[in-house]
């Protein structure tokens, strides 16, 4: 009797593994035959064929019908990836701005809420507006908690591994912030804190200038610097989460940098210290001379701390992303003259083209690969069905 039990154990196991098999494939492929999906998983046909119809009985898999076609006989059935059997939250806690972006399985964003905050709003208020921006994308976008399967938010300063930003962040008081714990009471699922720079480096190889790249190094620019690293394909947190902290070292000027474009001579009285770079830089196309040379010394301080990342990990690409990548036709070139004195070798240096977004973004990236670490661990039971 003991042994008709494992036997049926091991057989209902193996049944969840082979469905497993097929979920992968599909996911990572267009719509596809059963004979295809036999051939990539190794499976029988007919195992494959009971399999598929199961899984689209169940909400992992849907069927496309075939069209027209000029050949003889009926074209074979298709199934795909229901991509909208679960979504992703990513958020972006800034200092200025909180955005939420939902997204399907396959990554297809399918909502968007966005607020601006004060930069100087304490943890209760940033934490409140972060509550009504999530509750708000997920009305909006006809979701709830449930529905969601990850959670991934992105903070500013290097998080560790409670999910905490104890060593630094220029957001005030929020070193005591548990921003984890504080959203379990809404979500069931898996959340991750993580730093904004490194989602941000996670969406450029994603979706941005740098999908063609292994080794990348992405400079957030903006009123602080920050940086983002992925080696070998894989986003490097370091031992305590600080990998990239480079503007910790003040001999390498990062930190002040940006201060050459709000403390250039002749901006306005009137123009808030927010939006001085903005006009450094208008005024620098223009030709304005103080303009261009606090343009040159903030790329000369750029440059140090881009060149010591660039001599250490030695990447493929350098992404300009953040605020100021608006500005990047003003940037890219001479940044790369002043990498070519400093480095052996200099990388290319692109523009971001994600913008604002890029840490949201990434966020839901994140999310994604948590999603499908749980899916496909085979040490876990059966996904449960999602519901229709």
């Amino acid at each position: 009797m003991t042994d008709q039990v494992i036997a049926g154990v091991d057989l209902s196991r193996l049944r969840e593994l082979n469905s497993l098999t097929v979920v992968r494939a599909l996911r990572d492929q267009p719509p596809t035959t059963v004979t295809e999906l036999a051939a990539l998983t190794g499976l029988s046909r007919p195992a494959v064929d009971v399999i598929a119809q199961g899984l689209v009985g169940s909400g992992w898999a849907k069927v496309v019908e075939p069209g027209a076609s000029s050949t003889v006989g009926r074209p074979a059935r298709r199934y795909r990836f229901n991509a909208t059997a679960g979504h992703v939250l990513g958020v972006d806690v800034g200092g200025h701005k909180i955005l939420a972006l939902i997204a399907d399985l396959d990554g297809n964003v399918v909502h968007t809420a966005r607020r601006s905050i004060g930069a100087d709003a304490d943890p209760g208020e940033r934490l409140a507006a972060l509550d009504e921006i999530i509750a708000t994308a997920l009305r909006e976008a006809g979701k709830t908690a449930h529905d969601i399967w990850a959670v991934t938010v992105g903070v500013t300063g290097p998080v560790d591994a409670t999910g905490r930003t104890t060593l630094f962040t220029p957001l005030p008081g929020w070193q005591t912030v548990d921003l984890a714990a504080h959203l379990k009471d809404r979500f069931a699922c898996p959340i991750v804190v993580e730093n904004d720079c490194k989602l941000a480096a996670l969406a450029e190889r994603w979706l941005g200038v740098a999908r063609d790249a292994d080794d990348i190094v992405f400079l957030l620019a903006g009123m602080r610097m920050g940086a983002g690293l992925i080696i070998d394909g894989t986003l490097r947190r370091g031992y305590g989460g600080a990998a990239g902290e480079i503007g910790a070292l003040k001999a390498l000027r990062w930190l002040a940098a940006p201060g050459h474009l709000q403390n250039c001579p002749g901006v306005p009285a009137s123009v808030s210290p927010d939006d001085a770079a903005a006009w450094v830089f208008n005024a620098a196309r223009d030709g304005n001379r103080d303009a261009r040379t606090a343009l040159n010394r903030y790329v000369k301080d750029v440059a140090l701390g881009a060149a010591a990342l660039v001599l250490a990990l030695d990447p493929q690409v350098v992404v300009f992303g953040g605020g100021f990548s608006r500005s990047a036709d003003l940037v890219l070139e001479p940044l790369s003259r002043e990498l070519a004195k400093l480095c052996l070798r200099v990388p290319e240096v692109r523009a971001s083209t994600l913008g604002a977004d890029s840490v949201a973004l990434g966020a839901l990236r994140l999310a994604l690969i948590e999603v499908d670490q749980r899916l496909f661990s085979v040490g876990l039971s059966a996904p449960v069905a999602p519901r229709r």
